[in-house]
């Protein structure tokens, strides 16, 4: 007999177990979601965002519920003295002349610089307004102005860089013309000039912010313009919208609803850092004078209003905690443009 036959036979061993390992789908959205809450200073940016709209838009009730007396325009009409000084000049029994600084204490009818209390967490300005409270109206027109703008920018843009990208030709080269004459135009001597004009209207304070919207988005869109025209010179020649043409899609539809859903993690980035720089551009139009005037509060205007040396010196919460609140809008801003740049770019770290 064979000897593998005197081998006993083994039992047949049982397959090993496989542990299954289910993966969970995640959709563009999300992905982008994670990346973004990955990155440590998109969070601080976003958290400081929450904060500023929550101080400017809820700060005013929430402080009035409190028994915060204190309006954006209200007067704090409490008499006080105030030291003030002037120089004299006299001449010594040497015949010399001397010029001495001699300080008097007059009364005046609004409390005007006051010092920080519990009645005002800031002071009050020179007009005897409350610096706390304007500081939260203020930040409504800043980020208001910059939010506003940004939007109005991206949608014209997109109009006229998708228009110009898509049909090419005359179309493209009047467009761009265009453009290149608003990049030529020196921004600032037209602005002057248009507050200039607005003055001799004599346009109300309170509609001096629609005006402003209109000419910061007539000379900001041209760079949207040019990144959306630019981004569909590439995409049009793609498979798909070849075929939207062979199916008689209408041109209006292939643009707006096939192009530029594929531009827009580029144009969300862009509006997100450009929503910083408007910020800055409002708040040194109204340091310039051409922004919300006074009594109506900005950021800006709180600081073009202390300009003064001595006042500056003596009085810093007047312009220091609108320096910061710009100073921290900014940041904020750029930290969520930067995170969402890298969130939607395809080549980024999982």
């Amino acid at each position: 007999m064979d000897e593998t036959m005197d081998k006993k036979l083994e039992p047949a061993q049982a397959p090993e177990e496989t542990e299954e390992v289910y993966y969970k789908e995640m959709s563009p959205a999300q992905m982008v979601a994670r990346r973004f809450f990955r990155s440590r200073l998109s969070l601080v940016g976003l958290i400081l965002l929450i904060v500023l709209f929550v101080f400017s838009f809820a700060g005013p009730p929430v402080m009035h519920l409190l028994g915060y007396q204190w309006q954006e325009t209200q007067t704090d009409l409490t008499p006080t003295l105030k030291r003030a000084g002037y120089w004299v000049d006299w001449t010594d029994p040497n015949g010399n002349k001397v010029s001495t600084y001699q300080y008097i204490e007059e009364e005046v009818g609004i409390n005007a610089y006051a010092p920080i209390s519990a009645s005002h967490p800031l002071g009050t300005d020179e007009k005897g307004l409350d610096v706390f409270i304007r500081l939260m109206y203020g930040g409504r027109i800043s980020l208001t102005l910059g939010f506003v703008v940004v939007i109005l920018e991206t949608l014209l843009g997109i109009l006229m860089g998708g228009i110009s990208g898509y049909f090419g030709g005359k179309v493209d080269q009047l467009i761009m013309r265009i453009v290149d004459i608003l990049n030529c135009i020196p921004t600032l001597p037209i602005l002057l000039i248009a507050s200039a004009v607005l003055d001799s209207w004599q346009i109300e304070a309170q509609m001096r912010i629609y005006y402003l919207m209109v000419i910061l988005t007539i000379f900001g869109w041209s760079g949207t313009a040019r990144m959306v025209r630019g981004q569909i010179l590439y995409l049009r020649e793609q498979e798909y919208i070849v075929a939207c043409e062979v199916m008689g899609i209408p041109t209006w539809r292939r643009i707006f609803k096939h192009l530029v859903p594929n531009i827009m993690p580029q144009l969300i980035v862009s509006m997100t850092l450009g929503l910083g720089s408007i910020i800055l551009y409002e708040s040194t139009l109204s340091y310039l004078g051409l922004g919300i005037p006074l009594p109506y509060a900005a950021w800006g205007t709180m600081i073009s209003s202390s300009t003064d040396p001595v006042t500056m010196a003596s009085y810093p919460t007047l312009w220091i905690p609108a320096g910061i609140l710009i100073v921290i809008a900014v940041l904020s801003f750029n930290f969520v443009g930067d995170g969402l740049r890298d969130a939607m770019d395809p080549k980024s770290k999982r």
